[in-house]
């Protein structure tokens, strides 16, 4: 089976790590002001939402037919690809230095 079964959604767990990253850098930033850190670390609350929705998703996924999982890991893979897809949009560089010598006659 693909990533999608196997890994058991790699990208909710990715988010996960991220979240519990922050909380604990966010916790050991001793120049931050308290208001700050408040304001940025993730919530309890988003943390248990999205383990509940993991664990909500591995549940569902043992009760689909081997039919219904890969009809899954194809839609996935449709959508990854997708997501990958470059629209071709223009980047913004910053301007290049003027790297002249100025010289006092």
């Amino acid at each position: 089976m693909a990533a999608v079964i196997n890994g058991r959604q790699p990208e909710l767990r990715t988010y996960l790590d991220t979240l519990l990253r922050d909380r604990e850098r966010l916790a050991a930033a001793t120049y931050l002001d308290a208001w700050a850190r408040t304001e940025a670390t993730p919530s309890e609350e988003e943390i248990k939402r999205t383990r509940t929705l993991i664990r909500r998703v591995g549940t569902d996924l043992d009760g689909l037919t081997d039919n219904e999982r890969e009809q899954i890991t194809e839609a996935t893979r449709t959508l990854r690809k997708t997501r990958a897809v470059s629209l071709g949009m223009p980047g913004v560089r910053p301007p290049e230095p003027d790297l002249r010598l100025e010289r006092d006659a």
